[in-house]
């Protein structure tokens, strides 16, 4: 767990207020009983999870794609080469959707904007390189020419909630 009390807080914060304007038919899928707190999300989104993410091309046109995600300090990180489609998409739209899920056990469903870590032209983000250190302790020193390859988002969320109907089965322990 990478977050501080302050991001747990703001995350909470995000996930209570995403389900209370949230529709009928999602709270009742979603409720207290199936969902996760801050805490407890951060705990069980470790390392790399396989993203679903949704973009939008220049025709109003929606696309998804995969996507390496990182949780990190209560907010998406993930890659994608400097020349892929998503990345044209990302560059002028930024407003994305991303969906985390493990089978029947764990969904996320995340959408917000997002901030480019690593611009082409540009400064970098003021945490790249503390980010940046923890994606090559992850992929290796040299799995891409960090500064040429590949460009990092982060996803900042207006709406973010969890389906998590058995939290034992996550984590091994009880609501």
């Amino acid at each position: 767990m990478r977050e501080t009390p302050e991001e747990l807080h703001e995350l909470q914060d995000l996930l209570d207020a995403s389900l209370s304007r949230s529709t009928a038919h999602l709270r009742s899928i979603i409720n207290a009983e199936r969902t996760l707190t801050a805490e407890r999300l951060t705990r069980v989104l470790t390392g790399m999870c396989t993203l679903a993410l949704s973009t939008v091309t220049a025709k109003g046109e929606p696309r998804i794609s995969g996507a390496d995600g990182h949780f990190l300090h209560g907010r998406w990180h993930f890659g994608t080469a400097r020349g892929a489609a998503k990345a044209r998409h990302l560059a002028t739209r930024p407003a994305a959707s991303v969906a985390y899920m493990r089978g029947e056990d764990l969904g996320v469903f995340t959408h917000g904007e997002v901030e480019i870590l690593n611009p082409e032209d540009g400064e970098p983000a003021a945490d790249w390189p503390d980010l940046l250190a923890y994606l090559k302790d992850f992929y290796g020193d040299d799995a891409f020419d960090w500064d040429n390859d590949v460009v990092y988002y982060r996803l900042h969320p207006h709406w973010m909630t969890v389906f998590a109907p058995d939290l034992a089965k996550l984590t091994g322990e009880s609501m």
